[in-house]
């Protein structure tokens, strides 16, 4: 009789461990799919915004030699991503191939310019970065405009913002689940042992002895989850 309580018990204990144990992943799992959301959110602006062409439409004429001492000064600037020289040709290229149509059989020449093509850094794709750069690079004395989709950069950036906070908002919420999830789990199993406790404390056990084994299991409880939830999560990455 008394090894079958013994074995209820241990049975009991067990399962109370397992129960703990995949809940506490479920929860990481849950935070850890949220930081993934936040990082693949960040990296997706990074890469809109370094995807916003910037063009320095030059001047006709312009020695090669000086637009290319231009281009090197340039790309030595904090701000600039990546940068190339588009020729008059090739921008007559471009421009056949995107519309259908040929400028010079209106105007009877090419009416194009040669421009630089400029792929700033995302943190100076907001609109008071822009403006100022756009009034530096106007003062060059090659460049004759400076182009870009201003509407662009304000859908971009506003777009980007509304999600950063919505994931941000998720990832809190899915945070306070976390620490509810977890202390749930805690009392229960606390609850579960409640006449032990209460014995212990009748035969006068301290508190730091009653809550040794606790910790201790849910210790090991907790690092065995997260282990478990950083191999589903590497999975799921691609390994």
């Amino acid at each position: 009789m008394g090894r079958k309580n013994g074995n209820n018990a241990v049975s009991k204990f067990d399962m109370q461990a397992v129960a703990a144990t995949i809940s506490t992943t479920l929860v990481l799992l849950l935070l850890g799919m949220a930081l993934f959301s936040v990082l693949a959110a960040r990296n997706l602006s990074v890469y809109v915004r370094e995807n916003i062409n910037f063009s320095l439409v030059l001047d006709d004429g312009t020695d090669q030699r000086d637009i290319l001492h231009l281009q090197r000064s340039l790309e030595k600037q904090p701000f600039v991503k990546e940068m190339t020289y588009v020729s008059k040709e090739e921008a007559l290229k471009d421009y056949v191939r995107e519309t259908g149509t040929d400028p010079r059989r209106f105007a009877g020449f090419n009416p194009l310019r040669a421009s630089l093509e400029i792929r700033l850094k995302s943190a100076y794709v907001h609109a008071d970065s822009i403006a100022r750069l756009e009034e530096q690079l106007g003062q060059e004395a090659l460049v004759k405009d400076v182009v870009y989709r201003q509407e662009l950069v304000d859908a971009v950036n506003r777009n980007i913002g509304r999600i950063s906070l919505l994931l941000l908002g998720l990832a809190a919420l899915l945070l306070l689940i976390s620490f509810a999830l977890i202390n749930n789990t805690i009392k229960l199993a606390i609850y579960a042992k409640r006449f032990l406790i209460h014995t212990m404390k009748l035969v006068g056990a301290p508190w730091g002895f009653i809550r040794r084994p606790f910790l201790w299991r849910n210790f090991w409880t907790g690092l065995f989850a997260g282990l478990l939830a950083d191999a589903v999560l590497w999975a799921l990455a691609g390994g």
